[in-house]
């Protein structure tokens, strides 16, 4: 496995320790202005599933000796990119109502600029493109099947909770 493999897994995976700090300080906010918690208890389902999809792409490409193919891993690399941007544009078009939970505050509105103009969940097209891309870019195609089957699993559920939390906040 090559150094700069692991070095991409790594900064992945500061990413969402920054996602993370982003998140936590936003539940303040938003408590702090009345907000409640609405999601259905997915959230830990998630974080064993990000966790797994990290050391997932490590493990599968050490013990299986996964080969770097340059037309797939270049091409990989360049939409776990774009899927890094796009998480980050949501997360700045969102502001203080982005967060890995659930949450409505009053008196805030649906965001409906940004990518969200295009559709509803589009942290969520960052999250499958990259729950794939990352492993195949070191060709972990295990990884990237098994993380794609459970996401979608989890992801059914969450995009329920999202869009009835939502549908409190009205048009």
């Amino acid at each position: 496995m090559s150094p700069w493999y692991v070095a991409l897994v790594l900064a992945v995976a500061a990413e969402r320790l920054a996602e993370t700090a982003v998140a936590r300080a936003n539940l303040r906010w938003s408590l702090a202005r009345g907000g409640s918690v609405r999601d259905s208890g997915q959230l830990p389902a998630m974080v064993v599933l990000h966790t797994g999809l990290l050391a997932g792409c490590l493990l599968e490409t050490d013990l299986a000796a996964r080969p770097f193919v340059p037309a797939l891993g270049w091409t990989m690399v360049a939409l776990v990119v774009a899927a890094q941007a796009l998480r980050w544009w949501c997360i700045a078009v969102l502001g203080r109502q982005w967060n890995t939970r659930v949450v409505v505050v009053p008196g805030l509105g649906r965001v409906t600029r940004g990518p969200y103009r295009l559709f509803s969940h589009p942290n969520y097209v960052a999250v499958v493109v990259e729950g794939a891309a990352l492993p195949l870019v070191h060709s972990a195609w295990i990884t990237a099947l098994t993380f794609t089957a459970a996401n979608a699993v989890v992801l059914a559920v969450r995009i329920r909770c999202e869009d009835a939390a939502l549908t409190a906040l009205g048009p």
